[in-house]
């Protein structure tokens, strides 16, 4: 049996102890300082264990006997543990956005005994994997959008948004440069830039961009792909009113009382849906061909368990690139780019039959 540490029970963190716990393969424990975020795992049947994750000795000690660790916790806490799981040798997992992080985990990753994949979840991490399927059909690569939204289905606030994963995830991909290739060139682009709008299911939305969400693939394609972008989706009017707080009420300056303000005012809300689309255009075979790959998730029960869209994305991504990786088919060393992950392979794991 594979011992996994999930270190954050909040949504994300809970929904994915819950799906490998549902696993016999797997031997589960949420960990966490929050003593009702770890009431709430126990009732779920889940082992428990409370610790400080910026104790190097508690968490080095609470990783010591574990084979795997998925980190649901805020992005700047990820080095740490990836470090300890260097330490200990153990197996680790993440679902940040955050690109710095990233690179110093693949710092960590170089003579490691271990495994080291971060951005495992919905963006970065599934589209990023079905995106990089769909540029292997093509004989020239022209251009690759990736579109993603995690929204209420019933918006009324003027934002048109409500709280559906990690507030510090979100203020942190609206602040920082943007992964990009633009005209061949592998570039940075700004946030909240790139306006655009778009029409999915009779629906209309904006879209633009944010950071963290194409993981490595802007690494893997240069040189190969024309454009290159990664865009966040949200209702019209939602990015003017970021740009107001951010950028001329000077809280990308303050992005802790950002986080608190958003935290306080807007509510969580279990009714939501994930929209992802992602287009690939270029040459087959001499002509000039686009292909699609799009998909509409809503909240849902998962084993009598009611969740949300974005928790059965993110956490099932990471339940499933996991379950991968402990069946052999992921390296068991060194960093795990998600274009090392073979979509085919990925979609038989019954972790994202939410994406089927």
């Amino acid at each position: 049996m594979t011992k996994v540490l999930i270190i954050g029970g909040g949504k994300i963190g809970q929904a994915a102890a819950f799906m490998l716990h549902q696993d016999a393969r797997f031997e589960i424990t949420v960990a966490d300082q929050n003593e009702n975020l770890l009431n709430l795992a126990k009732t779920d049947g889940l082992s428990t264990l409370s610790f400080d994750v910026q104790d190097t000795q508690q968490l080095e000690a609470a990783l010591e006997s574990r084979d795997m660790v998925l980190s649901a916790c805020p992005y700047f806490l990820n080095v740490q543990i990836a470090r300890a799981a260097k330490k200990t040798h153990t197996h680790y997992f993440d679902l940040t956005e955050d690109v710095r992080a990233t690179g110093e985990i693949r710092q960590l990753a170089q003579g490691a005994d271990v495994s080291f994949m971060p951005q495992c979840g919905l963006a970065p991490g599934f589209v990023s994997i079905a995106a990089y399927d769909l540029c292997k059909q093509f004989d020239r690569l022209e251009s690759v959008r990736l579109r993603v939204g995690a929204l209420p289905q019933f918006p009324v606030n003027r934002l048109k948004y409500n709280l559906t994963w990690s507030t510090n995830g979100l203020v942190n991909e609206y602040c920082n440069g943007c992964d990009a290739i633009v005209a061949g060139k592998r570039t940075v682009v700004q946030p909240l830039e790139g306006y655009e709008h778009l029409m999915a299911d009779g629906i209309d939305y904006e879209a633009f961009n944010t950071s963290g969400g194409l993981a490595s693939l802007a690494e893997v394609l240069e040189g190969k792909v024309q454009s290159l972008d990664y865009k966040t989706v949200r209702y019209p009017g939602h990015r003017d009113l970021m740009q107001f707080l951010l950028e001329d009420m000077g809280f990308i300056h303050r992005r802790e009382q950002l986080v608190e303000l958003l935290d306080q005012v807007l509510p969580f809300a279990p009714q939501d849906k994930v929209l992802v689309f992602i287009t690939v255009s270029g040459e087959i075979s001499g002509r000039f061909t686009q292909k699609v790959f799009t998909r509409t998730i809503l909240n849902q029960e998962v084993s009598g368990k009611p969740m949300t869209a974005i928790q059965v994305t993110t956490a099932g991504s990471a339940a499933a690139v996991m379950d991968l990786h402990e069946a052999g088919k992921l390296p068991q060393k060194g960093f795990i780019r998600q274009e090392d992950v073979q979509l085919a392979e990925l979609m038989r794991s019954h972790f994202v039959r939410f994406y089927q």
